[in-house]
């Protein structure tokens, strides 16, 4: 084996940060030379801030990996917001009704269903833990070229510059949808539930808060995405308590407010010789079930794995084979993913009255499936 391996991860993103702390604390960091490398400046964050507009929803899994690299005490001694129980309805249905999809965390047998959580938090967390690694930390440096490095990892998003640079090409699948995002104070408590209203044009979603408000993320068309920014507070909060189906009574806009738009991609290689690319960078997926920060946070993990077990047994980290390992074990799982999230999404947008028969049967059934059910969850939790 030679002196060190460099390893290069660029973009500082949650996925990018967990990959660093992972192999700055694994076995074989002695063998390493871990650079990140980020074109933004370094995120801050203060307890005194409110609370961000870029959240994720953190399964059970997941915390318990930024744990593993100690980062998860920082993150719940500043504030993370608990969900103990999920709704999901269709907007033909009401939120009682015998065919809305729950989830109790008590019936699993755990303290909570997963946390809302600040990315920027996040972040914060993991740089903290990497300021006493040795990692160099490089922000504010745009990539013009892929860096030299025995191994570099793109964890730079959906517009990774590591894949364009490799000549990865994707698939996309455009939903012709734009999320709107907001912070919103409710007439009625939350109650630690995270709800969903699967709405003709599109899923809005309703994330509990720590400090009583929710975080909306509505999916709808680009026409309605802009008329909904281009409205007043006062607008946007009438609109999204009709949106809404009153379940949280009256809504008043509490926060700032942005859109992006949305769509499902994938890269059609996620490894090549001294490339491997994690995260938004290998897929994008819609965001209706919060799953995005989670396969990323799996990618980490899987490929920070077989990094370990190949340097353990004398073996380039950058060799394809070796790389290939990683590939084969998040590639079909991330794929599952995205396209069960693109047909979920398409089957409750549709207008058709038949269909829609079909799918408040299909939930009341899903209600009473035990394994089928049991098995959904334990994905969702990141315990699979």
């Amino acid at each position: 084996m030679k002196g060190r391996y460099r390893i290069a991860i660029v973009g500082a993103g949650i996925t990018g940060l967990t990959l660093a702390a992972l192999l700055a604390r694994g076995r074989n960091a002695d063998a390493l030379e871990i650079v990140v490398i980020d074109g933004a400046a370094r995120p801050g964050f203060s307890i005194g801030d409110d609370i961000a507009l870029r959240v994720s929803a953190i399964a059970n899994g997941s915390a318990d990996l930024l744990n593993s690299v100690g980062a998860w005490p920082a993150i719940v001694a500043a504030r993370v917001s608990p969900f103990e129980a999920m709704r999901v309805w269709d907007e033909n249905d009401s939120p009682d009704s015998a065919s809305a999809v729950r989830f109790a965390a008590a019936e699993f047998a755990v303290p909570q269903l997963g946390f809302i959580v600040e990315n920027a938090l996040i972040q914060h967390a993991l740089l903290a833990v990497l300021d006493n690694c040795d990692v160099h930390l490089s922000f504010e440096s745009t990539i013009e070229s892929l860096p030299d490095a025995d191994l570099v990892v793109g964890a730079d998003g959906a517009r990774s510059a590591v894949r364009k640079f490799s000549g990865i090409e994707t698939s996309l699948w455009p939903y012709e949808q734009t999320a709107v995002v907001t912070h919103l104070k409710t007439e009625r408590k939350h109650g630690a539930m995270a709800r969903q209203r699967f709405l003709r044009d599109g899923p809005l979603g309703m994330l509990p808060l720590a400090d009583g408000r929710i975080s909306v993320v509505w999916s709808t068309n680009p026409e309605t995405a802009r008329q909904a920014l281009a409205s007043s507070d006062e607008e946007l909060g009438r609109i999204l308590t009709i949106a809404t189906d009153r379940v949280l009574g009256e809504l008043t806009v509490a926060g700032p407010k942005g859109a992006f738009s949305l769509c499902a991609q994938y890269a059609n290689e996620y490894v090549l010789p001294g490339i491997a690319l994690i995260g938004d960078a290998a897929h994008a997926i819609h965001p209706l079930a919060g799953q995005g920060a989670n396969l990323g946070l799996q990618d980490a993990a899987e490929l920070a794995s077989v990094l370990d077990a190949a340097i353990a047994g004398g073996q380039h980290p950058g060799d394809r084979p070796v790389l290939r390992r990683y590939e084969r074990a998040r590639k079909g799982a991330n794929l599952t993913m995205l396209h069960f999230m693109t047909g979920l999404n398409s089957l409750f947008a549709t207008n058709s009255a038949l269909l829609g028969e079909l799918r408040r049967a299909g939930m009341h059934l899903f209600n009473r499936s035990g394994p089928i059910r049991e098995r959904a969850v334990k994905v969702a939790l990141g315990i699979q």
